[in-house]
């Protein structure tokens, strides 16, 4: 569904159907997923071009599509390193094909559900050197893991295992803007889709970022994170979505 948004081409009918029925509610979703990507590429760019950060964690990769994480940090720094995590394998499948790294860099994949940081932290750690910092990047994954799973223990043990000066970053759907239009989305979603959706509250979204130093311009709703007037053409203030960094003290 998310490939059929940002306009990809790896879809097939029963996504695009169900994609359709989301957008019955909230039409405003290629729109969010466009926005989420230029956040990764964004997020990538500052913290390889301006933090120096040589090591990617990218959790719930999703299918490659264009700017992939590797080659948005690879492009400002050839040496960096990239490791791509999801539990679907086709996803995985695709990126073995298609995420190719610098001569300089490396770039690896890992079969693994975000649930299992042990699984995701061992295997990473053949490529990432953790006694170095990693950013962690957790794009627009957060939201399918239901509170009843202990999404902050998840991102707790992610970040216990990288030192200090690492960041974490995240983008995640918003339970408090457009309050009614994500509700009715999330009903809808949740009715299609094996992993459900769990839209959070901006209070929600903060308490991942629990003991990290945010960096500017903070916790943000999506449209909001480049500025007034600087964020694509056609976005609102109530794109359904919160994004941050975090650093590591």
């Amino acid at each position: 569904m998310w490939n059929y948004w940002v306009g990809g081409k790896d879809n097939f009918a029963a996504d695009r159907d169900a994609a359709d029925k989301v957008l019955a509610a909230m039409p405003a979703m290629p729109l969010i997923a466009r926005l989420v990507r230029r956040f990764l590429i964004d997020a990538v760019h500052q913290l390889a071009g301006g933090y120096g950060i040589r090591q990617f964690l990218d959790i719930g990769t999703g299918l490659p599509t264009a700017d992939n994480t590797h080659d948005v940090a690879q492009k400002a720094a050839p040496e960096s390193r990239i490791v791509y995590v999801d539990h679907d394998p086709v996803v995985l499948s695709h990126a073995r094909a298609l995420l190719t790294s610098s001569a300089e860099g490396e770039t690896d994949y890992l079969l693994a559900d975000l649930r299992d940081t042990g699984t995701i932290v061992a295997g990473a750690g053949r490529t990432l050197d953790f006694s170095q910092p990693v950013a962690v990047l957790l794009i627009a994954v957060l939201h399918f893991i239901p509170d009843a799973d202990d999404p902050y223990g998840i991102v707790k043990r992610l970040m216990d295992a990288v030192p200090p000066g690492s960041y974490l970053v995240i983008s995640h759907a918003a339970s408090d803007i457009a309050a009614d239009a994500v509700a009715e989305m999330a009903r809808r979603y949740n009715q299609m889709s094996p992993v459900p959706i769990t839209p959070r509250s901006r209070e929600q979204v903060a308490g991942f970022f629990d003991g990290l130093d945010l960096i500017p311009p903070g916790l943000v709703p999506l449209s909001h994170w480049w500025g007034p007037g600087q964020a694509e053409a056609g976005a609102a203030s109530d794109l359904a979505g919160y994004c941050g960094i975090g650093r590591k003290r």
